[in-house]
């Protein structure tokens, strides 16, 4: 007989409290066909975990039609019992949803802001709003939404199933593994036996605590410091401005930190930072979170809590992304605090950036070398993203000493002086990571190859409205070949001969004064499109499936050949 399937234990470091608490969905556990025995069987990818990160790919996957099957230990999304964890979604990780079709949903569940201020005491000492400041307001996804990060799951869940090719197994927890050259073998148990499956890749996304990490011994670098937080998500009577809020000393709270957003259905996340050697269950009552409220927003506040919990931040980073056959990824690659939205928005680009590349390689569209790149390009930008969330941490909980006269100075200069704003540090907000060593990338001098494209809109032939996603959806996983300007006979016939001999799709991009000769083309009268793609005058970008630049230059001649073969792994 079976011992009993323990129910999935809370180990992402929450501390529970009171608190009217989320609804989450529940998925019924569906038996595998495995537990009625026979032959082992050998899948292309296992994803174990069904966080924002696990799920993102399962999603990338099937879009791309590369069967694959996701384990995860609870029947749920989110966790039970917690807050609403990640809030904030970046334009790129928008930009990410929209090619995946979710994004719909979550414009229409979440609110959009771009406006940050910045106080100290009872100064605003720096705002801005991030419409104003670049390209932002290029691209049709807004710079950012706040929705609570188990909607997006629930989203990215329904598409999945809508898209099929992904075999989501609920219930199902990991509980050893193995791997040779050739494969990895896995043992999974459910409520109603236990079962053995291969896999010719296996994507760890179970986060901070990731079984896999443990049991495969990855080295990574960890910082733990003594900065304590409490999290309250309520809704009010009356609500605060939409704005992101930021306060370096509050004088409601004891001249520490705190931080306030709006997410969906009205409820709100405020982020106190608490004594260093403050008790986790001392601030977390609802009596003590409750008189905390009416000091910051005064006595005759009326709020509905919705859950409390202290919390303490801390940082890792693996020294490699990939161990023989188990590629990691989300917070089991990485773990930052969440200053400045860089831990689940990175996950989803970690997601974004395999996905594609998997599916070429299973599709016999590249070569297996190709995979390398997924580790030379998310480490990079996992260490980028730890090395900015770690300095934000300690401009907020500084050390004694230097770190402290630094930031006291740079308050006191950013209440007269406008240089001195910028260096107020609460948070750099997350940006597509650029990738400078990467092997699938090709960078002669003034390339923009490793730079994000932006979702940009453009005009069909027929004077409709496009988007750099229609292009990236229509390519399906192929490489996307824009071509600006005029094309000589033997630039077109080039170019034709590229598109039958490899798997790359071409679109002449036509400005004012451009001829048409190419068979797929579009109008980029306004030169959003060529902007995005960071090059100028006559010019080509080759794009990649996740958007981003595997190389740029001018004429169509072997420098364009020897880039599509890098950005396949054959070079």
């Amino acid at each position: 007989m079976n011992a009993p399937y323990e129910a999935t234990a809370h180990s992402n470091a929450y501390e529970f409290t009171q608190g009217s608490g989320y609804v989450l969905p529940e998925y019924p556990f569906v038996a595998p066909a495995e537990l009625q025995g026979g032959a082992t069987v050998r899948h292309p990818v296992v994803i174990v975990g069904g966080g924002i990160t696990g799920l993102t790919l399962a999603c990338s996957l099937a879009r791309l039609g590369v069967q694959a099957i996701l384990l995860d230990e609870d029947n749920t999304v989110g966790v039970k019992g917690a807050s609403s964890r990640g809030i904030c979604y970046t334009q790129k990780s928008l930009e990410i949803f929209d090619r995946l079709g979710i994004y719909g949903a979550i414009a229409a569940k979440g609110v959009q802001w771009s406006v940050g201020r910045t106080f100290a005491g009872e100064d605003e000492i720096y705002s801005f709003d991030l419409r104003q400041q670049g390209s932002f307001h290029l691209s049709e996804q807004p710079p950012f939404i706040n929705i609570q990060q188990f909607y997006i799951e629930a989203f990215l869940v329904d598409r999945i199933q809508a898209l099929g090719h992904v075999e989501l197994r609920w219930q199902n927890r990991l509980v050893g593994f193995s791997q040779t050259d050739e494969f990895a073998t896995l043992d999974v148990e459910t409520p109603e036996g236990s079962y053995t499956i291969e896999a010719e890749h296996v994507i760890d996304a179970t986060g901070a605590s990731s079984p896999l990490r443990t049991w495969l011994q990855v080295p990574f670098d960890s910082k733990r410091g003594d900065d304590r937080w409490c999290i309250a998500d309520v809704r009010f009577t009356s609500r605060p401005p939409t704005e992101r809020h930021t306060w370096i000393e509050a004088p409601f709270n004891d001249n520490r930190a705190v931080w306030q957003h709006l997410m969906a259905d009205g409820v709100w996340r405020l982020d106190y930072q608490m004594a260093p050697n403050a008790d986790p269950a001392e601030v977390s009552r609802e009596d003590v979170v409750r008189a905390r409220l009416k000091r910051q927003f005064g006595p005759d506040v009326e709020v509905e809590i919705v859950w409390v919990g202290p919390y303490a931040y801390r940082s890792e980073c693996v020294h490699a992304l990939r161990h023989g056959r188990v590629y990691l990824m989300g917070d089991s690659a990485k773990v930052v605090s969440p200053f400045g939205a860089r831990g689940g928005n990175t996950g989803v680009a970690d997601a974004d950036n395999l996905a594609w590349k998997l599916a070429a390689v299973l599709q016999g569209k590249a070569d297996a070398a190709l995979l390398t790149s997924y580790g030379d390009e998310r480490l990079e930008a996992a260490q980028q993203n730890v090395c900015v969330t770690n300095r934000t941490a300690r401009f907020l909980r500084p050390a004694d000493g230097a770190e402290r006269l630094f930031r006291d100075a740079v308050i006191q200069l950013a209440r007269q002086q406008p240089f001195a704003r910028t260096l107020v540090n609460t948070g750099r907000m997350a940006v597509a990571n650029p990738y400078t060593r990467s092997s699938a990338c090709t960078y002669p001098p003034g390339s923009a190859a490793g730079q994000s494209v932006q979702n940009v809109h453009f005009d069909w032939a027929d004077g409709q409205r496009g988007t750099v996603n229609d292009l990236l959806n229509w390519a399906h996983g192929d490489l996307l070949l824009l071509v600006f300007g005029d094309l000589s006979a033997a630039a077109l016939k080039r170019l034709r001969q590229l598109c039958f001999d490899a798997p790359l799709r071409s679109v002449q991009v036509l400005g004012p004064d451009t001829t048409p000769q190419a068979v797929e083309q579009v109008l980029d009268p306004k030169g959003h499109l060529q902007g995005a793609c960071h090059v100028f005058g006559h010019a080509w970008a080759l794009v990649r499936p996740d958007g981003y630049l595997a190389a740029t230059g001018e004429s169509v001649d072997a420098h364009l050949v020897k880039a599509i073969e890098r950005s396949l792994g054959l070079r």
